[in-house]
């Protein structure tokens, strides 16, 4: 069963990639999924919050991805990917009351649903590269 704030994750994660690959303008993604996290819904908040705070951090969490994830640039990694690694990097940083391994084992459970089969390996060992950025 998914739980109200995978689902906000999850939807963070579609709206990252539109707002990644398709080049789509922040406010225009914003407006697109508006129905998709319906206002009564009490992680809807938690949705964008995550979806707006990475964009607004983008090249800081690209910074620190790149430090941390060795021979790896991040423009070739698989947009999905891309996108799970910095969602959770900006909730390690900014959304403190989330345990980091719950962000990790989030990270790793939504990308084994969206992503290649290898893919929660590449997201875990980068992520767990990454706790460091919250100490």
């Amino acid at each position: 069963m998914t739980t109200r704030r995978r689902q906000a994750r999850i939807c963070s994660l579609k709206m990252l990639y539109a707002y990644d690959n398709c080049k789509m303008p922040k406010e225009e993604v914003m407006k697109f999924f508006d129905g998709q996290l319906p206002l009564k819904d009490s992680y809807r908040d938690f949705g964008m919050k995550l979806f707006e705070g990475v964009c607004d951090k983008k090249e800081k969490i690209d910074g620190l991805i790149a430090k941390y994830a060795k021979n790896w640039e991040i423009n070739r990694m698989a947009t999905v990917d891309r996108n799970i690694i910095r969602m959770a990097a900006y909730e390690i940083m900014a959304m403190t009351e989330t345990p980091i391994n719950v962000i990790i084992d989030e990270a790793v459970e939504i990308s084994k649903k969206y992503s290649t089969k290898d893919s929660s390996k590449f997201v875990n060992g980068i992520l767990d590269k990454l706790k460091i950025i919250r100490d």
